[in-house]
């Protein structure tokens, strides 16, 4: 039976659902593609998929990175004075 309030994008909300992980982790694209089949792909679309992502993780380094250094500027700024 099909439920004539819900749209299309309540479908595909469903389906994310269903391979999304339950646990508190966080919904991103990494969790998507960290569960998509790869049977489909061929060599070449493999090796760009590997590209793609090893320069995505590049690019969550220099964040943290960043992130890491104005947390640290931060709790200085905000540290009591020792003496």
């Amino acid at each position: 039976m099909v439920d004539s309030k819900r749209g299309e994008g309540d479908a595909a909300r469903m389906e994310d659902e269903d391979i999304l992980p339950r646990s508190g982790a966080r919904r991103d694209a990494a969790s998507l593609l960290s569960g998509e089949a790869l049977d489909a792909y061929s060599l070449e679309e493999l090796d760009e998929r590997i590209r793609l992502l090893a320069a995505e993780t590049e690019r969550v380094r220099a964040h943290r990175i960043k992130a890491e250094a104005h947390r640290r500027a931060a709790e200085a700024l905000f540290r009591p004075n020792a003496g």
